[in-house]
């Protein structure tokens, strides 16, 4: 026992050392006050690496720098959710800011240039600096980098070495110094209220594990370094906007992970977009090589080559890249290391290496960025250059169908810096359709949208829109394919030769609503609003909110006039509705008005084909009592895009019930005392992607479960909790799940361990897109084409039989089934003909099914309204 209290004590000697070595080991430079700038500890009264900085704080120390230093300015890009500031500094030597305006334009110019002749554009490159990029703490509980961020602008601001103000005066860096401050200020706030006074570097204190759904994402839980492409939310319009203000040629994306790890440094991993000009590859090794040389000096651990891959690029390591620049990726050990934790081989890893690994590569990038400027405005002056481009594609042509999901693309690509045409006749040419993947002459309407790849931005233009990118292998950090087309569910096709037709510049959405009278002007009977607009369930919400009267129409119908409305059209009875006879006309265009839908005003409800509006076939839809359950182990991604889709899409109140709530199994009944949930207050249960359910609904909790939906509640199930409701659980033998059988051949019982990475890579789906089908006569499906595009991770499905409504179902030629990504044959042939989407009767009530996620992070949004006609549609079936 002396023996093991001495080696206890040692130990503890050990990592008490480590702490207070840390901060001699790893200085940061103290450059002294310089007029009022004063360094990072000497403002925040600590060192840097001692405790977490709240946002607010840190904005404080930037605005400092920004007001006191000639080399640097700072600008407010846009704000979060919870209305904190995004902000942006530029910083350069004093000469380059005092006609930093300028140097910004001529880089617009040198991305404009591209294709001008060669001399032309080298008069552009003379004189030039270098735009260098920095993007901090876009996942809120990798908090080290804002840290860092604050030592590396207090250094460029009053740095006093030769080498560095050499590197000023030849390149502009921009420092996007938090993308996510939201959550960023969850895990900080909660980091230092748990902090110990004696330090907490053993693993299991709860220091190492944030509460869910803890700081990584954003105010609606959503990944941001996902987004830079689509621009779902606030933070990420922000900073693309800025981004495409400067057309950087240098830009590195700042991250952590697992604490375990050692930091790693470009260049990473296969699958690459194969896209991209050859000369990145050597471009990557060099600012890598970079850093590795700073880390050599250092003794600090590192790795490349390894685990990351840039082939999705709506990261902010690949977007830049698709964007003519060297987009690249750091990755610092630390999620969940709080100040210092003690890692597997007994190292003590502290906040203060976080901050200062991070402040290292900063400053490397800046001088290599300065060493190789001419060089690198040339790479991207190239990869701007479209007579460069390896795509065989001319341009891409998407279909205006009259959705607003056309609109939502049209943005992005607005967002993003793309010339875009509208056809202004009707032309016929051959071209291939994303649809069947097959070449044909086809006639196309006027106001469709022209894309051409001959554009600065072909690289992004060919990235995000292509059905067909080549994929080196499946073994993929994040999904396969992500095309827009596809994703918002519009016709598209692509040109492989010029496109001759007469076009106009598209340069800003249109977007607007307005009653619309049909039959003439006289007392209004009803007013129509068809579900297949996008902002119909918005609508919708507020007509409740109202205290309307709302009918849905069972099956489509035809005005006198020859309009024509689809099943699911709204329908608000003026004799229903008689409390607001004086008031409903003004609320009607105001409704029109506010949510850019269009409400057709009918003198009368006898229709030219179809139900009549009155008729009792088209049943009232009332607002339902909608909850959500969260925390674990429901995952907090497909939690945040249903949070999302109501509260702030749609505007319609879902409550978010904690799982430990219902987690008691031996109770009778989910009581409402002592802080527990009745499943009685509710109509509709939301059940996000999890595994193990059974945690959350034991024995009693299943059978309180089965009275409620005999009784009439509708369960909306997504993902793994979609599979909890079949035979495979046991809640309901009579669902069958199908799962591809497991490969027994004695190929694969031979694998060696070096093969098997890339054997069970191919076995899985990851994130590509398939063909299906929609039943558009199923409440379900209401305001949907009957065909969509799928997004499938993994590989299971649901047995079609007479009890299940299949509404979404896989196509049944496994040969078609796979219209963009990776999936094995084998795979794609269990598939095949399945159901993906549902809804089973059970008792008076139902459960929905959906087992791939019908709008996965909020841009693959072709079948998103399945999960508002589950919500707000089926209940009242």
């Amino acid at each position: 026992m002396r023996s093991l209290l001495l080696i206890q004590l040692f130990l503890i000697s050990i990592v008490a050392f480590a702490q207070q070595d840390v901060f001699q080991r790893l200085p940061l430079p103290d450059n002294g006050r310089v007029g009022e700038i004063v360094s990072p500890a000497a403002f925040l009264g600590y060192e840097l690496g001692e405790r977490f900085t709240e946002y607010a704080r840190s904005v404080e120390y930037f605005h400092l720098l920004a007001a006191n230093s000639p080399r640097i300015s700072i600008e407010k890009y846009g704000e979060s959710y919870e209305k904190r500031p995004l902000l942006m500094l530029t910083i350069s030597d004093e000469t380059n800011m005092a006609r930093i305006d300028q140097i910004r334009l001529n880089q617009l110019a040198l991305v404009n240039a591209a294709k001008e002749a060669r001399p032309q554009v080298q008069s552009l490159v003379d004189g030039h600096p270098v735009i260098n990029s920095y993007s901090y703490n876009i996942h809120g509980n990798e908090a080290s980098s804002t840290e860092a961020a604050m030592q590396v602008a207090y250094e460029l601001a009053t740095t006093k070495d030769a080498a560095l103000l050499a590197a000023l005066k030849e390149t502009v860096n921009l420092l996007f110094i938090c993308i996510n401050p939201d959550g960023r200020d969850r895990y900080v706030y909660w980091a230092n209220s748990v902090a110990r006074n004696t330090g907490g570097q053993e693993p299991r204190d709860l220091e190492h594990y944030a509460p869910w759904p803890n700081g990584r994402t954003n105010h609606y839980w959503f990944d941001l370094n996902r987004d830079w492409v689509w621009g779902v939310h606030p933070e990420s319009r922000g900073h693309t906007t800025a981004y495409q203000k400067w057309m950087p040629q240098v830009h590195t994306d700042y991250h952590e992970q697992g604490y375990d790890a050692n930091y790693f440094t470009v260049p990473g991993t296969t699958p690459r977009n194969l896209l991209l000009p050859d000369a990145y590859e050597t471009w990557a090794d060099t600012f890598g090589r970079a850093n590795i040389t700073e880390f050599n000096k250092k003794g600090l651990s590192y790795f490349t080559r390894d685990r990351f891959d840039f082939y999705y690029p709506s990261y902010g390591s690949s977007y830049p890249s698709v964007m003519g620049a060297i987009g690249m990726l750091t990755e610092q050990g630390g999620i969940g290391a709080h100040r210092a934790v003690e890692t597997e081989d007994g190292y003590v890893l502290t906040l203060r290496q976080r901050v200062y690994d991070h402040y290292t590569t900063s400053l490397a990038q800046v001088k290599a960025s300065a060493r190789n400027r001419k060089e690198l405005i040339n790479y991207s002056v190239d990869a701007w250059n479209p007579l460069n481009s390896k795509a065989s594609a001319t341009a891409y042509l998407i279909e205006n169908d009259g959705s607003d999901y056309f609109n939502d693309v049209l943005k992005m690509l607005l967002l993003n810096g793309v010339e875009v045409e509208r056809t202004t006749e009707n032309f016929s040419a051959s071209a291939t359709s994303f649809r069947t993947r097959v070449s044909a002459q086809k006639q196309y309407a006027s106001g469709s949208l022209i894309v051409a790849t001959e554009q600065p931005r072909h690289l992004f233009v060919n990235s995000i829109l292509s059905n067909d990118l080549q994929i080196e292998d499946s073994v993929m950090y994040d999904m396969s394919t992500w095309s827009a087309p596809l994703a918002y569910n519009l016709e598209a096709y692509a040109f492989n030769r010029p496109v001759m037709v007469d076009t106009e510049p598209v340069t800003e959405v249109e977007e607007s609503g307005m009653v619309v009278p049909v039959g003439g002007n006289g007392k209004a009977y009803a007013y129509v609003i068809d579900w297949s607009q996008r902002n119909a369930p918005r609508a919708l919400a507020k007509l409740w909110k109202a205290g309307y009267r709302v009918r849905s129409a069972n099956e489509g119908f035809v005005a006198d006039d020859g309009s024509e409305f689809g099943a699911g059209s709204l329908i608000v009875l003026a004799g229903r509705n008689l409390e607001r006879e004086r008031s409903i006309e003004t609320e009607m265009r105001q409704l029109a008005a506010a949510e850019k839908v269009n409400i057709h005003r009918f003198l009368t409800g006898r229709m030219k084909d179809g139900n009549d509006l009155a008729s009792t076939r088209n049943f009232p839809v009332k607002p339902p009592r909608v909850a959500m359950l969260v925390e674990p182990p429901f995952n907090v991604y497909t939690s945040g895009q249903v949070y999302f889709l109501f509260d702030w899409e749609t505007e319609l109140p879902v409550e978010r019930i904690r799982a430990s709530t219902l987690s008691q199994t031996d109770i009778p009944k989910f009581g409402s005392r002592y802080g527990m949930a009745d499943l009685n207050d509710y109509d509709v249960l939301i059940l996000p992607d999890a595994r193990n359910l059974e945690k959350v609904f034991g024995q009693s909790g299943q059978a309180e479960l089965k009275r409620w939906l005999t009784n009439g509640g509708t369960l909306v199930s997504i993902g793994s909790s979609a599979e909890f409701f079949t035979k495979r659980s046991g809640f309901l033998k009579q669902q069958e799940i199908v799962s591809p059988d497991r490969d027994t051949s004695q190929e694969s019982k031979q694998l060696s361990y070096s093969e098997r990475t890339d054997y069970f890579g191919k076995q899985r789906i990851p994130g590509s897109a398939l063909n299906a089908t929609i039943d558009v006569s199923h409440p379900l499906a209401f305001g949907m084409k009957p065909e969509v595009y799928t997004l499938k991770f993994g590989s299971n499905s649901l047995k079609p039989d007479l009890r299940l409504q299949t509404v979404g179902r896989y196509a049944t030629d496994a040969s078609q089934l796979l219209a963009s990504g990776y999936a094995s044959p084998k795979n794609l042939a269990s598939l095949a003909g399945n159901t993906w989407a549902g809804v089973r009767p059970y008792g008076s009530g139902r459960i929905v099914y959906f087992l791939d996620n019908p709008h996965y992070r909020m841009f693959w949004r072709g079948p998103s309204r399945m999960m508002q006609n589950a919500v707000m549609i089926v209940p009242g079936m």
